[in-house]
């Protein structure tokens, strides 16, 4: 493991790279309004190309993240940025909706370079800061998730809202010059093994491990429902406020308080067990619903359960990955896979079913939803997760 090459700057340029082309697949966010609005759509209709986008990139996790076990790293990154760049200029250009959504699936398929580069990060880091590393790259992602809803919804106020992604092009050619220059080669360069061969062994991974199983029904559910709040929040300003994408995304940038917790939150991974952090995420994120359901009419109820809904997402997140990335650094993309194409159906799912239960019964239904899936959350974790290890310690 080469230690070395991962320094400070390297760490940052790897979080800043994360950030920007995982905002991608966030973009369409604050902005369904303003879609909806253009192509004359019902709110459940964009809320289903929201949910293309989050397919996309579940599957692109599950079919092409797991190829960073067997190729080279850094070529794959390099390749998927271009694809990144492509999709983007399609969604820019879309003349109407058939067109936008092939482009949304597009561009959550070639948004998953992050998830490349965070078990690669994991790969490069000692042990002992296993956890701190990845808590800082998992900083970057949530920079990204935040700032595209800020920077969307601020944009559409100002601009047509195609000119997101537009930017959004410009920003990943930019990154893709500095990567070529920058980015640790892949110490591991010569494998084996096929694709059709990696692939096959996803499935026994899943079965192997139970803790791989735990920690993608977490990331299905704390994704899920945050998912659920950010896909309805805009529609929730419009009735309650007469607000519109721009205070949308404004409001995003209060996740900045996860921002700043990601590396505390990674040494405190490194320090106690990670399914203790990964049951504060449950926690805080149930919190954060009995909040916005309570005082979400008032603005500052919104502001208070928005901090601490990132601040339990981000829980999750960095634990779940700790754990995951230590049970075996050779198949460290695969198990990101499965972890993530778990954690973005839960989103997919999270944005749909978010805007059809908006629509059937306003704020209510939407926090409902999430206390149900929240309960979900709270049985595997606390109680069927320990029979399960206990049964295999049996046997």
């Amino acid at each position: 493991m080469n230690s070395k090459s991962l320094n400070k700057s390297i760490v940052l340029l790897m979080a800043i790279s994360a950030a920007i082309v995982v905002a991608n697949i966030n973009y369409i966010q604050p902005i369904e309004a303003d879609i909806a609005q253009q192509f004359n759509l019902a709110n459940a209709v964009v809320g289903a190309v929201a949910m293309l986008t989050q397919l996309g990139y579940a599957f692109g996790l599950l079919l092409i993240v797991p190829m960073g076990d067997i190729m080279n790293r850094r070529t794959l990154i390099m390749r998927l940025l271009v694809l990144a760049i492509v999709s983007a200029l399609l969604a820019f250009v879309a003349p109407n909706i058939w067109v936008y959504a092939l482009a949304s699936v597009l561009i959550g398929v070639t948004s998953v370079a992050p998830q490349v580069i965070i078990p690669y990060a994991g790969f490069l880091a000692p042990r002992q800061q296993r956890g701190q590393v990845l808590g800082n790259v998992l900083s970057g992602l949530l920079v990204g998730v935040l700032l595209s809803r800020t920077v969307s919804g601020v944009l559409a106020s100002y601009l047509p809202w195609q000119m997101v992604y537009l930017i959004a092009a410009i920003l990943i050619a930019g990154l893709w010059v500095i990567l070529w220059q920058k980015l640790p080669h892949d110490p591991v360069t010569a494998h084996s093994t096929t694709y059709r061969e990696m692939i096959k062994t996803v499935p026994k991974l899943v079965r192997r491990y139970p803790v791989l199983r735990a920690s993608a029904v977490n990331g299905f559910v704390l994704f899920g429902v945050s998912n659920i709040f950010w896909a309805t929040l805009v529609f929730y300003l419009q009735h309650q406020y007469g607000w519109g994408s721009r205070e949308a995304g404004l409001l995003a940038l209060l996740g900045v308080t996860g921002v700043l917790a990601a590396p505390l939150i990674g040494r405190l991974a490194d320090r106690f067990h990670p399914r203790t952090i990964i049951g504060l995420g449950l926690v805080l994120s149930t919190l954060a619903y009995v909040v916005f359901w309570l005082s979400g009419t008032h603005i500052a109820g919104l502001i208070v359960g928005i901090v601490i809904l990132d601040l339990g997402t981000q829980f999750g997140q960095v634990a779940n990955q700790a754990r995951i990335q230590s049970i075996d650094v050779h198949a460290s993309s695969r198990f990101n896979s499965v972890f993530m194409f778990g954690y973005f159906m839960g989103g997919a799912l999270g944005s749909f079913c978010g805007n059809v239960l908006w629509d059937i019964a306003g704020w209510n239904g939407v926090c409902g939803l999430a206390v149900v899936v929240l309960v979900i959350g709270f049985y595997a974790h606390f109680i069927h997760y320990p029979r399960v290890v206990a049964r295999q310690a049996q046997n």
